[in-house]
């Protein structure tokens, strides 16, 4: 049976997720935007590609990360528009400013910024955008709600998270190596399983006011160029919280058990199937 949201089952979810992320993707900042770690990239620009952006409109970009969706969306909307990008991540953001500075994209900008809390006008955006990032909060309603409330008439919202089976089958093998080195650490950051199926996403938006809200659920695979790339992959996502609280010795046995898989099963990709969430104001 799909995934339903239900506001009490996530309310109890701990309320320190965002410190959590934060400091994991400080971290992980390191190895963020390695071409191993592309689907970062990829599905912020197809989340942005989505939205039939024009010239000159306003983009408020949610846990933008190192900017793939803001500086995306900057590029369509040109200089006539506006791109504000919003996280908790310093170290992503300055990732975020390095490239926007790289590509001469002067009219977007990078905050340290909280979604529950934004500080920023109602109704003031164009579009308002959050990739992989819904999920990092204790009270998604209350977060979709924030955002919710930023999309001035007839503007987008557009909400992505991770589908079903993520980053399978390597995700499985990670976390059964992690387990058997420190069992209490088995799935303890994973927050992106809580809105795995269109049908959550969906019943989110509705449950935070947003009106015929949509969700499809997208299939698709993330190649591996060598078995080294899915260590990159774990060293600069959300499997960072993990592996940065394993001791020198079981990093090691979870980094050679993960390989080995790869090498025995010739495992050539990961599963990378994504839900796109939009709803017009």
């Amino acid at each position: 049976m799909p995934a339903i949201f239900t506001p009490d089952l996530f309310m109890q979810t701990s309320n320190n997720e965002q410190t959590r992320a934060a400091r994991t993707y400080n971290s992980a900042s390191d190895r963020y935007d390695d071409p191993a770690n592309s689907f970062w990239e990829r599905f912020g620009g197809r989340t942005v590609g989505r939205l039939n952006l024009q010239p000159g409109m306003r983009v408020l970009d949610v846990c933008c990360g190192s900017g793939a969706s803001a500086l995306a969306a900057a590029e369509v909307v040109g200089k006539s528009g506006y791109v504000l990008g919003l996280d908790l991540a310093a170290e992503l953001l300055q990732l975020a400013r390095t490239k926007a500075a790289n590509r001469r994209l002067e009219h977007v900008e990078f905050r340290l910024g909280d979604m529950l809390n934004p500080g920023l006008a109602e109704a003031d955006f164009d579009a308002v955008v959050c990739v992989f990032g819904i999920f990092f909060v204790s009270d998604m309603a209350a977060a979709v709600r924030q955002l919710w409330q930023r999309v001035r008439s007839g503007g987008q919202l557009a909400i992505s998270t991770w589908g079903p089976r993520f980053f399978e089958p390597l995700n499985t093998v990670f976390w059964n190596s992690v387990r058997e080195m420190r069992p209490e650490l088995y799935k303890g950051f994973q927050p992106w399983d809580r809105v795995a199926e269109p049908e959550a996403l969906q019943a989110l938006m509705r449950a935070a006011g947003v009106t015929d809200p949509e969700a499809e659920l997208e299939l698709g695979a993330h190649l591996l160029r060598t078995p080294d790339d899915w260590w990159t992959m774990v060293l600069g996502s959300g499997y960072r919280a993990t592996v940065d609280q394993l001791e020198a010795d079981a990093r090691a046995r979870v980094h050679d058990q993960c390989l080995d898989f790869i090498r025995t099963n010739n495992t050539r990709s990961v599963e990378a199937n994504v839900i796109y969430g939009r709803a017009v104001k």
